[in-house]
């Protein structure tokens, strides 16, 4: 019976793990799409985003399986529901790198400024989104606490691109809803950030029991 419990609870991992790279990739598409100011490819995100979405269905119904069927408890069952509670923030992600790829087709082909801003946040999410990830497979505290510490580095990436928009609008207002787009997309790369965060977040309460949001009371 454990012997069976541990294979399905394998097979978790491993979708886990499939469930993360798409959300690597679909950012990294977007964020390619925007440095290259590339049409064609802003528009390969959606299906990839579908299938995130039909991903989080499997892992969801998998879940709902092992809870059903083998009644876990302890850390088995912090586990499969840490699961659920993450799969909601990667769905989330891949919506949000979908945003950024429907702005980049209203850019109309014209390359992002600031891109290389753009593009640290855009890398510093995808290895949040990866080393999360690992974290859980792994049951690893320590990397999910560098996570938690690396969303620091993102939201002062944003606050850099924040400022460098408004000094571009200060300076020529008619770009402005050029300035807010950019501004936008920024803003969707500090939410998936945000959604790393807490994936690490339900992966140290996978391993301690314990969730920042818990209030012990003595």
């Amino acid at each position: 019976m454990r012997n069976k419990f541990d294979q399905q609870l394998a097979q978790l991992n491993h979708e886990m793990i499939e469930m993360g790279a798409l959300c690597e990739e679909v950012i990294a598409l977007s964020s390619r799409a925007l440095t290259e100011g590339n049409v064609a490819l802003a528009a390969k995100v959606a299906p990839l985003d579908s299938e995130i979405d039909h991903k989080e269905r499997e892992i969801e119904n998998l879940c709902l399986k092992l809870l059903l069927q083998q009644q876990p408890v302890a850390r088995d069952l912090r586990q499969i529901s840490a699961a659920l509670k993450m799969i909601t923030d990667m769905e989330r992600i891949g919506d949000q790198a979908e945003d950024i790829a429907e702005i980049v087709g209203f850019l109309g082909g014209r390359q992002a400024e600031n891109d290389g801003l753009l593009k640290k946040m855009a890398e510093a999410v995808i290895q949040m989104v990866t080393e999360s990830v690992d974290a859980y497979v792994k049951c690893d505290i320590i990397l999910a606490k560098k996570v938690l510490a690396a969303d620091d580095t993102v939201d002062d990436y944003f606050t850099q691109v924040k400022q460098s928009l408004i000094g571009k609008i200060a300076k020529n207002p008619d770009d402005g809803e050029y300035a807010l787009d950019l501004l936008m997309i920024a803003k969707y790369f500090e939410r998936i950030g945000d959604h790393a965060t807490n994936i690490a977040e339900w992966v140290i309460y996978s391993v301690t029991g314990v969730h920042k949001d818990e209030i012990t009371f003595t």
